[in-house]
């Protein structure tokens, strides 16, 4: 089977080269998000863009202390506009359509030759006082992105039998 080399070899980097990131380049990661489906098409969404040292540096903070979340160039924080709309099965959307979002900017930024890490060990009241989010939206993930400073193994996978039923469970 043939897959995107992007899906097939994207793993999560935690070791960044030391070296900003253009603003065209992260422009072309979070359009890839922007364009992502979400239920309804209502795009419930916001992303803020992080890329200054002492802001990074605070994120650390809000993250437990995991070094290597100051250490990304650019940390992007998925949020949501709308944590109340419920799809019709009766599950939020939000997490869904975030959900999607970040997996389309990680495809796009593997393309371009960068690593990333999703984040959701943080302390979201602390998060959302460092980027001035509203206190009734969200924020569901922090995506760190940078040009990788390793090459970690892929993680295995677990074989397509246990994972896929085809008519039934």
């Amino acid at each position: 089977m043939e897959l995107l080399p992007e899906i097939a070899t994207r793993r999560s980097i935690r070791q960044f080269v030391d070296e900003p990131l253009s603003r065209d380049t992260i422009q072309r990661v979070v359009e890839a998000g922007r364009r992502a489906p979400s239920a309804k098409n209502r795009q419930a969404w916001r992303f803020v863009v992080i890329s200054e040292r002492e802001t990074r540096d605070k994120m650390e903070d809000a993250c437990f202390g995991q070094d290597y979340v100051a250490q990304a160039p650019a940390i992007v924080a998925l949020c949501t506009t709308n944590i109340d709309y419920r799809m019709p099965n009766g599950q939020l959307s939000y997490p869904v359509d975030l959900g999607i979002a970040g997996a389309f900017m990680m495809l796009q930024a593997e393309h371009e030759g960068l690593g990333t890490c999703p984040i959701t060990t943080f302390q979201e009241d602390e998060v959302k006082a460092i980027l001035s989010v509203p206190y009734q939206m969200r924020v569901v993930m922090l995506l760190l992105i940078g040009k990788p400073d390793e090459s970690p193994e892929l993680t295995h996978r677990l074989p397509m039998e246990r994972l896929a039923g085809w008519g039934h469970w």
